[in-house]
């Protein structure tokens, strides 16, 4: 568990269900991500990031500390196998639209990266998104990571002409103490 001013960052709870999946299932929210998701690919969400626990990794619920309320997910995984970053430790996030635009993304990720930092025997932390999605390339930045323009790609799993197939990729090296 992470604790910050606002946030607290925990392993899913069956609690967190209903919240999440009307998360997945909002096409605002999903529109420079990727399809809507109905129950069965929410849940195969969850199952993909319990497969990184063994190693601290998977992306954490968040929570707001002052009434518990369900605003996200988010954190640090292993890159899928079927892009360039496979295997590199990958940062990552999805805020509910109640709570856009309010800092909360930037203060998980903060934390998320800063565990990161003291936990994981990595040089860097990296992060991918569509082309079209400004707004994670702007968060990206605000997190200090910066564009790798040799990391650009097709995602191999979103169809031609799609909107979201060419992908960004960003990185941040690890900090010098």
């Amino acid at each position: 568990m992470i604790v910050t001013d606002r946030l607290i960052l925990r392993l899913p709870e069956p609690r967190d269900h209903p919240a999440l999946f009307a998360m997945w299932a909002d096409p605002l929210v999903m529109a420079d991500l990727g399809p809507v998701k109905d129950e069965a690919a929410s849940r195969a969400v969850l199952a993909k990031h319990d497969g990184f626990r063994h190693e601290g990794l998977g992306f954490w619920t968040v929570e707001r500390r002052s009434d518990g309320a369900m605003l996200g997910f988010c954190g640090l995984k292993r890159g899928d196998a079927h892009n360039p970053i496979a295997g590199e430790v990958e940062a990552g996030w999805i805020i509910a639209r109640p709570f856009w635009r309010q800092g909360y993304a930037l203060e998980a990720m903060t934390a998320a990266l800063r565990w990161g930092w003291a936990n994981i025997a990595t040089d860097r932390i990296v992060a991918i998104t569509s082309a079209v999605n400004e707004k994670s390339q702007q968060m990206m930045t605000r997190l200090g990571m910066l564009r790798l323009p040799a990391g650009d790609f097709d995602h191999p799993l979103i169809a031609d002409g799609d909107r979201l197939r060419r992908i960004v990729t960003y990185a941040i090296n690890r900090p010098l103490l």
